[in-house]
């Protein structure tokens, strides 16, 4: 989206919202710009205030029906608050669909029956939340997150690795720093770059910056990656098997933006429009309706967001959301 777009969607995001604000809600917005550390100029603030409105009674309002039954999760006033969905999208999303495909593909066990929920978590797989911050970068976390659960099985040892290295070097391969990129780009440069350095060496930063791989501290290498077949059936069979599994998804939603507890579904979310990528690591079950599966997945928001920075995500309903679409594995 070039800027004179994206001006344009933001200008008509915020056109509906009005300035005067509901007094009633003053003590909550102060309480929410001193949470999360903002100062507006004068100008700002007042239009900030309104999407921040909108958006607490569109959470309030979707809570309500909630309570009534209406929907199968919660939501709650988060640190994107004063972002319209529209600023949220450009900002946060950076998965880049790619019809680019190198990777093996996943071989299923034809005997191999899956147990009836995983949870890669409590197995010592999963580092703890991370946070892109306002950059494109959802791709380098995912990539980092099934790295990370490969190593571990390989060698025992949870090493967390650097999102920042993938960011700064990774654009030979295709990558786009903090504009988005592609998981299996990140594995490739991984491949070829014979390494990957630690989170503690190479630090990150949150924004684009020259590359400063260091070989001395890489703590993790790929031979590939492996793509798994667009269906839930595969995708179960590789999370149970292998591990925790990159993916994409459609995160464009107002409802996934202020998401906070329970299993979501959306129902404008598309499988084929992925914007964000994450991490799945396992699935289950909370209930034995047919609308209580779902995937655990992994987000990289902080741990503010969502359930501690964790989403359960409709599972075996159409592929909600398009996880099995463009799911993928490094082999270590």
């Amino acid at each position: 989206m070039n800027l004179s777009l994206f001006l344009a969607a933001f200008c008509l995001g915020i056109a509906s919202a009005t300035p005067k604000h509901d007094q009633n809600l003053d003590t909550k917005w102060y309480q929410w710009k001193s949470m999360h550390r903002r100062l507006y100029g004068s100008n700002e603030e007042g239009w900030r205030r309104a999407v921040w409105e909108k958006n607490m009674k569109m959470i309030e309002m979707h809570n309500g029906e909630y309570s009534l039954g209406r929907h199968g999760f919660t939501m709650k006033m988060n640190a994107f608050g004063d972002m319209t969905n529209e600023e949220f999208r450009q900002v946060m999303n950076g998965f880049q669909s790619s019809k680019h495909k190198k990777g093996k593909m996943f071989q299923e066990l034809l005997f191999f029956k899956p147990p009836a929920s995983v949870n890669w978590t409590e197995k010592g797989y999963v580092t703890p939340v991370k946070n892109q911050g306002q950059c494109g970068s959802c791709w380098a976390f995912s990539a980092t997150g099934a790295l990370e659960g490969q190593m571990f099985k390989k060698t025992g040892k949870l090493i967390s690795l650097s999102e920042q290295n993938l960011v700064d070097c990774s654009h030979p391969q295709g990558n786009q720093g903090c504009n988005g990129g592609l998981m299996d780009f990140a594995f490739q440069y991984v491949k070829e770059n014979k390494g990957l350095d630690s989170e503690k060496s190479y630090p990150y930063e949150g924004q684009d910056g020259k590359c400063k791989y260091n070989p001395e501290y890489a703590v993790a290498n790929d031979t590939g990656f492996v793509d798994i077949p667009p269906r839930e059936k595969s995708l179960l069979k590789a999370v149970a098997s292998v591990g925790p599994i990159s993916a994409a998804m459609d995160a464009s939603h107002t409802s996934f933006q202020f998401y906070e507890s329970g299993i979501y579904y959306e129902p404008n979310c598309s499988s084929k429009d992925l914007d964000h990528g994450i991490l799945i690591v396992g699935y289950g079950t909370d209930g034995n309706g047919p609308d209580d599966k779902y995937w655990l997945v992994k987000n990289s928001w902080g741990t503010q967001w969502g359930a501690e920075g964790f989403v359960k995500i409709a599972r075996d309903r159409d592929n909600h959301c398009g996880l099995a679409t463009a799911a993928s594995y490094p082999i270590v």
